[in-house]
């Protein structure tokens, strides 16, 4: 229990007494120009139980007041706001990181073991420079796969909206559009999330959100290589019209040999062609699904060979591997065409072949622009007495071959006109 500022002057020096809070630019809000109320010794630290400067202030518009929670001793320890006490590098949950960074870092809950253990831990903040943070957490890796992952990179200010009306859900709230609080309908109380406790999140235990976030890293797509060890081409997308080669390059470079840059301005998109496998394969792997530029979030997706490219969907997958699901509506493929058979004779005129006459006399007109042939016997001959014979007339050709003049390979281009045979 907390040391009465009245009554008792004991262990007094370890109270704390600070300037300005350490929060979160979420908690902080996107008001430049805020305005805080400071008490000094306003509360007890709701972990440590010793009382400490308390700030309060609003954040933004149609936003709830909000104030520190826990004392700046407990929030260096953690490296944690001192408001929502999440993480102020990665904005997670403390079991989250935890977990990302594979430590365990086991705080007592008895109290003289936790004043015991907060005096050493203060003089170690006192002996350290501040740039990073004391105890197992500033002997942990710099960073993590997962926590990159996951990390939020922009402020989530939704956080910071006032509470529900309970006189609105009630429907006995007569303030209107002036109520401080939202006119929301609840979440439901069966909700995990709607269980939280501000210890069970300093301590890293039983942490809904946690539970909840860990469960999403669990199931996060994975960048698999492809099996054509010929790739060495990353596709980045979402490029937006701001991002340049040369800050790709700045990125990429890194990580081996980079043979070629291309930009597509249309669809803003690139393509980083790397000189090895390695290089390009440890490129995906350190930035799949947390490379950031200018702000930006980009898609990093291994490039297709020049073979892939041609290929068409098959059985229902894309060329990435995702399944298709079939439209409703759409037509069925048309079948095949019958396969030609070489005795089949050409009927060209939809003839029955039962009733055609063996011989077909069709007595077609000559094509227009030439004169009418002379009777046979008559006329100069047109070809040689020892050369080949001349081919049949029309009407003495067998069905099934050449039906018009047109498609008769001798009278093709011929501007003569032809004798007809004996």
């Amino acid at each position: 229990m907390a040391t009465s500022l009245g009554s008792n002057t004991y262990n007094r020096q370890n109270w704390e007494d600070s300037d300005f809070p350490i929060l979160c630019q979420t908690c902080l809000g996107e008001n430049p120009y805020i305005r805080m109320t400071k008490e000094k010794y306003g509360k007890e630290c709701k972990i440590c139980a010793r009382p400490f400067t308390v700030f309060r202030w609003c954040p933004g518009v149609r936003m709830r007041f909000k104030k520190t929670e826990v004392c700046q001793t407990c929030s260096k320890m953690k490296n944690v706001c001192q408001t929502c006490l999440l993480d102020l590098e990665y904005g997670l949950p403390i079991q989250v990181r935890d977990a990302g960074l594979s430590i365990k870092d086991d705080m007592p809950k008895s109290d003289v073991n936790k004043e015991y253990y907060t005096q050493n831990m203060e003089r170690e903040i006192q002996n350290s420079d501040g740039t990073r943070p004391v105890g197992l957490l500033g002997k942990a890796p710099s960073s993590s796969d997962m926590l990159l992952k996951l990390a939020r990179t922009t402020p989530y200010y939704k956080r910071n909206r006032p509470h529900i009306c309970s006189f609105w859900v009630k429907g006995e709230c007569k303030r209107g559009e002036e109520c401080p609080y939202r006119h929301e309908k609840p979440t439901d109380p069966d909700d995990p999330l709607a269980d939280q406790n501000i210890k069970d999140r300093y301590y890293g235990i039983n942490d809904p959100v946690a539970d909840k976030l860990l469960k999403r890293a669990s199931t996060m797509p994975r960048l698999d290589p492809p099996e054509d060890k010929t790739i060495t081409t990353l596709y980045i997308g979402g490029l937006g019209d701001t991002i340049t080669d040369s800050e790709l390059r700045n990125h990429f470079y890194q990580f081996g040999e980079i043979r070629t840059i291309t930009l597509v301005q249309r669809q803003q998109c690139a393509f980083i062609q790397f000189a090895m496998r390695q290089a390009a394969e440890l490129a995906a792997e350190k930035s799949f699904n947390k490379l950031i530029i200018s702000g930006r979030r980009l898609t990093v997706k291994w490039g297709r060979s020049q073979a892939a490219k041609g290929k068409e969907t098959k059985d229902g997958y894309s060329e990435m591997g995702t399944r298709l699901e079939p439209v409703p509506g759409l037509p069925a493929a048309l079948p095949p065409p019958p396969a030609l058979e070489d005795e089949t004779p050409a009927n060209y005129f939809n003839l029955d072949p039962s009733n055609s006459p063996a011989v077909l006399n069709l007595n077609l007109p000559p094509p227009p622009g030439l004169p009418n042939p002379p009777p046979p016997g008559f006329g100069p001959p047109m070809f040689h007495p020892m050369g080949p014979p001349p081919p049949p007339p029309m009407g003495l050709r067998p069905p099934g071959h050449i039906h018009y003049p047109s498609q008769d390979p001798q009278r093709m281009g011929a501007h003569a006109t032809t004798r007809h045979g004996d």
